[in-house]
């Protein structure tokens, strides 16, 4: 209710004993809180908070045009409703080396349990479009150390994302990855690889933990979530898939709407108002509003009077 009870802290060691356990941590990409306690009501074990999908919902491509402060935001919204661990993706870091730094106190402070910042250069482009240009390999290593040394809680997940096997091919991924594994990233997500043969690889040259994005319509192939846990991929996230999803259902719903005048067609297809408020825990929310105002306390004169106890 409100907010989850579990604390950062909690979070971050629950995703850091996952990551070394060896099971696969399932990260559906949530674009707003709502989703979040979706994703953790239907069992998945983490949340990700995909820069696509919050530019998307924002209304802007995914051209690096969002800032800090609007990540941010809505990223402590998301991770304030759910136990779940939450991943938020960082960019570039927004900025240079110091404002990697910067970008990782932040969102240290909103409550995320870690974030991934790539190797792309402004104004960077989706990781499953072309045209991508990466930064040399020292900057991104400076970009790297600059947010690991910022990093007050040490539980705090700083993953590297490295776009490089889009733009010089897959032995030069390996190579970044391994360069920003020795720089201190705790985990490793190498952007667009072609097929398990890749993911096989890339996990043969690192020892940290790695991360697969099984995005729709980008360069890798869908491999399922059994797949991956034999390949020794430790985190898999899909960023966008429920915010494409919902707009699919939103565009069939308007042209349904405008062609026949009523929502009658899809009124049984709808959440209804009592799953809706389940998912919310409204109950809780009465009974907690219910329980303050039942109490009562003495006056002073000998009678009792209403009186709102203090949680």
């Amino acid at each position: 209710m409100l907010h989850s009870t579990v604390t950062p802290e909690a979070k971050r060691r629950a995703f850091r004993d996952a990551l070394a356990s060896g099971v696969l941590v399932r990260m559906p990409g949530a674009f707003s809180p709502l989703t979040a306690l979706a994703i953790e009501r239907a069992g998945f074990e983490g949340v990700y908070v995909s820069g696509n999908a919050l530019a998307a919902d924002l209304g802007l491509p995914d051209l690096g045009l969002t800032t800090l402060t609007e990540v941010s935001t809505r990223a402590q919204a998301i991770a304030r409703v759910t136990g779940l661990p939450s991943l938020v993706d960082a960019d570039t870091g927004f900025g240079e080396p110091l404002n990697a730094a910067r970008t990782v106190q932040i969102l240290e402070d909103a409550g995320l349990t870690g974030c991934h910042i790539e190797d792309q250069v402004n104004p960077k482009r989706c990781g499953h479009l072309d045209g991508k240009a990466v930064v040399g390999l020292p900057d991104m290593v400076r970009r790297i150390g600059a947010a690991v040394a910022a990093r007050r809680d040490p539980g705090f997940v700083i993953c590297a994302r490295t776009d490089a096997r889009g733009t010089d091919g897959l032995g030069a991924a390996i190579e970044r990855a391994k360069a920003l594994a020795g720089a201190g990233a705790d985990m490793i997500f190498p952007e667009g690889l072609a097929d398990a043969a890749e993911f096989e690889a890339v996990r043969k040259a690192v020892d940290v933990p790695l991360l697969a994005n099984m995005s729709e319509f980008g360069k890798s192939t869908l491999l399922t979530a059994d797949t991956l846990r034999d390949l020794g991929v430790n985190v898999v996230i899909y960023p966008v898939t429920l915010l494409r999803l919902a707009m699919g259902a939103v565009a069939e719903a308007l042209a349904t709407l405008d062609a026949d005048g009523t929502q009658a067609a899809f009124v049984d297809r709808l959440q209804t108002p009592a799953e809706t408020n389940a998912l919310l825990g409204y109950a809780d929310y009465a009974d907690f509003d219910t329980a303050l105002v039942d109490a009562t306390v003495s006056d002073g004169t000998g009678h009792s009077r209403d009186h709102q106890k203090q949680p």
